[in-house]
């Protein structure tokens, strides 16, 4: 059953729900996050793959709606083992999710829209003793008219042959990124992981030089008419040639083909390049977003 609790807000009651069923907190969430697909990517395409391609290794996810006079304001979760997605969460809601949390959820961090993260670390922090470091400051990105890039060779579509290679590369693209480094086997998650993907019908796009593959991208099938890309990845002996480039181009045609209205992706505010890149091709800014890390107090 779903467990509620009354916090005050300003002079009057906010009602905060844990829900245990994702379906049931599908329905009630559903047309919130609907409202704006772009910035709620996350949230609607985690929910999506668990709803309708569940994988036996799911851990239960941690689900939090806000209603405030009758009207849901505010929803959050987590899927293990990311961090807490709180793209559906306004900053002025943040205390208020993270006082229903405190006290029983431990939490490795959070993410989403920066004003709305660092609103819920502090109150996160003050609540639990945790400290919080920033890991990564990100930007979305939407894409207007596709720019195909010039650039030598040509896109093929990933196969269950490429599992091996791009097995690798993805665990490659997270000992960079630091996405996963904690994992003791991270090849052979990172294969999991794409067999759930491919499941899934996401496109795993190769970028080929002649019989070589040099870069490749993955981008998840359409959900709410909107696509997501990532990863991106070329490998540093082929980096510096356009692949990157040219593969994520060619992730957002196929995306398009089936018939994604909005395309979108994250990028790395460090790396300059990549994000001047991905605007040459046609990539515009939607929001800034923040990923932390919380360390339990006394750790």
């Amino acid at each position: 059953m779903p467990l509620k609790a009354f916090l005050r807000y300003g002079p009057l009651m906010a009602e905060v729900t844990r829900h245990d069923d994702l379906a049931e907190f599908w329905a009630l969430t559903g047309d919130f996050f609907n409202a704006d697909p772009v910035v709620h990517t996350v949230p609607i395409a985690a929910i999506d793959r668990r709803l309708n391609h569940a994988d036996p290794d799911d851990e239960p996810p941690l689900l939090v709606s806000v209603t405030h006079d009758g009207v849901l304001v505010a929803a959050a979760l987590r899927t293990p083992p990311w961090p807490l997605t709180l793209s559906g969460v306004a900053p002025e809601w943040a205390e208020v999710v993270a006082e229903a949390l405190a006290g029983d959820v431990e939490l490795p961090g959070a993410n989403g829209p920066r004003e709305s993260v660092e609103a819920f670390v502090v109150a996160w922090a003050a609540r639990t003793g945790c400290s919080a470091r920033e890991h990564m400051a990100q930007r979305l990105y939407e894409l207007g008219d596709l720019v195909t890039p010039d650039v030598p060779g040509s896109a093929r579509l990933a196969t269950p042959d490429d599992l091996d290679l791009l097995s690798r590369w993805r665990t490659d693209f997270a000992d960079e990124a630091g996405v996963h480094a904690d994992e003791e086997n991270s090849v052979e998650r990172s294969r999991h992981m794409l067999e759930v993907g491919m499941a899934a019908g996401q496109g795993h796009v190769i970028w080929c030089q002649g019989d070589t593959p040099v870069a490749w991208a993955g981008v998840g099938a359409p959900v709410s008419g909107m696509s997501r890309i990532g990863p991106v990845y070329t490998p540093p002996e082929h980096r510096r040639h356009g692949y990157g480039a040219a593969v994520t181009a060619a992730c957002a045609s196929w995306a398009r083909e089936k018939g994604a209205e909005h395309i979108v992706l994250y990028t790395d505010l460090a790396n300059p390049t990549s994000n001047s890149i991905y605007q040459r091709i046609g990539f515009q800014p939607v929001v800034d977003s923040a990923s932390f890390v919380f360390t339990p107090a006394g750790g």
